[in-house]
């Protein structure tokens, strides 16, 4: 699929309560003892002040105002804020974009700052969604809020934008079976990413696991981490956590070396594992002893994919997160598609990215997030 593809929309006449008006001024005392900074990295121009209830159609309509929040900083985000800032062009809205650096307590600051600002609708991939479900609520009670990349399904949010992270997980576990077909005797894994509070982290591992242990597709299913998970082919040493630390994420690599010097296969779910990865084994000079299976496309992930040194990564398609989430905003804001007729999940699936096609994917991602341009 492309990545100006649109998804599918799917209709389901959802009924929603009405917003309650007075958890606006609850909402701001709130937001006054915990105080405001605007410093956060992604920070896009606009008017901070927007009035929603300006956000309309006539000739002299203030432009609405959404926000677009992430659940940390990664070049995936960096190619999802560009789909959203082309969204705001395209479609005449104020966008902001917003990309917490400090983890959940950050993500909460912003939110909180954002139902003070009484922006037309927020977009959000929670980090911890199963704790965070009372304050997402006080958003949408505020505003229109959507998830996107990471759902939080048990919460008033609209609808979801992104795709199955399950499926890709399965789809990751496949690139780990093509990718080691010639070895002899049982693959050895270990699976390196962010942090496992976050929907999408865990559905990703626990697709990549059921589809090793060769179990019937299950969803709702959770290996807990801590023991090692085996049949008689693959062996899934354990799961490591990093918390979005870059650093952290390459000393884990670094010890697991250490500890399994004959490991066969690492497979990074975050944007930013697998280059740490690469970097670790290039280090300790075994790029090309260990299989490599990525997510996500970081350039340097692209580019060991077309030097083989990383045989293969599942892809979402963020500058569609970020496109979809702002025309779904802005649309529902300006009263022309009501939010309620889209069915809860918008999806736009995942795909498999190798050798075969990586160069003609890379050369669209550059064109639509300017790189091609800027190369010229």
């Amino acid at each position: 699929m492309s990545f100006d593809d649109s998804p599918h929309y799917k209709f389901d006449n959802k009924e929603r309560g009405m917003k309650r008006i007075f958890c606006f001024t609850l909402l701001i005392l709130a937001a006054a003892m915990t105080g405001c900074d605007s410093s956060d990295k992604g920070e896009n121009a606009g008017d901070s002040n927007a009035n929603p209830q300006a956000a309309g159609t006539g000739e002299n309509a203030v432009a609405p105002t959404v926000a677009y929040v992430t659940n940390g900083i990664a070049s995936f985000w960096d190619i999802a804020e560009a789909g959203a800032q082309q969204a705001g062009k395209d479609l005449g809205v104020d966008v902001q974009v917003h990309m917490p650096v400090d983890g959940v307590q950050d993500q909460k600051r912003i939110l909180e700052d954002l139902i003070t600002q009484q922006v037309d609708g927020v977009a959000v991939s929670p980090i911890d969604s199963d704790n965070q479900l009372d304050l997402l609520n006080l958003v949408a009670e505020a505003t229109t809020l959507i998830t996107h990349d990471s759902d939080a399904a048990n919460s008033n949010r609209e609808l979801y934008i992104g795709m199955s992270n399950y499926d890709a997980g399965w789809m990751c576990g496949e690139l780990i079976e093509e990718a080691t077909k010639d070895v002899a005797g049982q693959v050895s894994i270990m699976i390196f990413v962010g942090r496992l509070e976050q929907v999408n982290a865990r559905q990703r591992r626990q697709g990549l696991i059921d589809y090793l242990m060769k179990r019937k597709k299950d969803d709702q299913r959770y290996d807990e981490p801590g023991e090692v998970i085996s049949n008689d082919r693959y062996s899934i040493l354990g799961t490591r956590t990093d918390d979005f630390d870059a650093n952290k994420c390459k000393s884990y690599v670094e010890d697991t070396l250490t500890a399994y010097p004959d490991i066969t296969c690492m497979v990074g779910l975050f944007a930013y594992n697998p280059p740490q990865i690469l970097e670790a084994l290039t280090s300790a000079d075994k790029l090309n002893e260990v299989h490599v299976i990525g997510f996500d496309e970081d350039a340097q992930t692209l580019q060991a994919i077309v030097d083989g040194t990383c045989y293969g990564t599942v892809v979402q398609n963020p500058y569609q997160y970020g496109y979809q989430s702002v025309k779904v905003l802005t649309e529902h804001a300006r009263g022309t598609k009501d939010i309620s007729e889209l069915d809860d999940f918008i999806d736009i699936p995942a795909r498999k990215i190798m050798k075969n096609n990586v160069q003609e994917f890379w050369d669209e991602l550059k064109k639509l997030t300017g790189e091609a341009d800027a190369a010229e």
